[in-house]
């Protein structure tokens, strides 16, 4: 699935957005399919209905309401901390350290911050597990947006005023397409994290929002500092 050459914001980012699930770690670490086992049991306990039920609850909801959270918050008066609490207490063994994320956080000039719409300590167990917690100056989780999913405009208008975010001097990492449009029309430079799920999803789709795309975010932020090192070294200097 080719992406059009878009030219992206003039300003390089000094604020760096990203979201944290199949992001910052692999999707084939899977975390979600055990995250969607628990809402399906959440679910079915709640509502007191077969598996069967719960998943076409669980789905449904999701279609109509962005998450199953706020469809079950809104339909039946779910706490969503305790909705939270119970379908992350998951086993986070399957992330593993990062040390080139690390590496290339750690070069990555500007300042950076979660997006999420998980909670922070979803986020928190989640960085813990790469080592990477400590680039991170913030974490913007689905409490803080009101328990709305992303695309919705107003959580990131939101989590702009909050973290005095210039969008257009900000750049947002996603690997769903449609969390990166509200970004792209507020003026950041947006990044598309490629996985098997998020290309399927992205199907039919257009893709004229996005500036750049990878499947190795580590990588691609090592390319960009070095890009960015290369161009502002005088011309005729020494290449190390």
């Amino acid at each position: 699935m080719p992406i059009p050459k878009r030219n992206p914001p003039e300003h390089d980012p000094d604020v760096w957005l990203f979201d944290l699930d199949n992001t910052l770690y692999p999707a084939n670490c899977n975390l979600f399919a055990q995250i969607d086992v628990r809402i399906g049991r959440y679910i079915a306990e709640w509502l007191k209905v077969d598996a069967e039920e719960a998943r076409r609850v669980q789905k449904q909801y999701w279609r109509d309401h962005g998450t199953s959270m706020r469809g079950m918050m809104s339909l039946h008066g779910v706490d969503p901390v305790h909705y939270l609490n119970y379908v992350h207490d998951i086993d986070y063994s399957p992330i593993e350290p990062n040390p080139a994320l690390e590496r290339s956080l750690a070069a990555l000039p500007g300042r950076k911050i979660i997006f999420t719409a998980g909670d922070v300590p979803h986020a928190e167990k989640v960085m813990e597990r790469l080592g990477v917690a400590h680039h991170f100056e913030a974490i913007f989780d689905i409490v803080a947006s009101d328990y709305w999913p992303k695309p919705h405009q107003a959580i990131y208008d939101k989590l702009v005023v909050k973290h005095d975010v210039d969008p257009t001097r900000a750049a947002f990492a996603d690997d769903i397409v449609v969390n990166l449009k509200p970004a792209h029309d507020m003026g950041m430079r947006t990044v598309w994290i490629r996985t098997e799920e998020s290309v399927k999803r992205a199907e039919g789709l257009s893709l004229d929002h996005i500036h750049h795309q990878t499947d190795d975010l580590a990588r691609w932020l090592a390319d960009w500092v070095a890009q960015k090192s290369d161009a502002r070294s005088p011309v005729g200097s020494p290449k190390k």
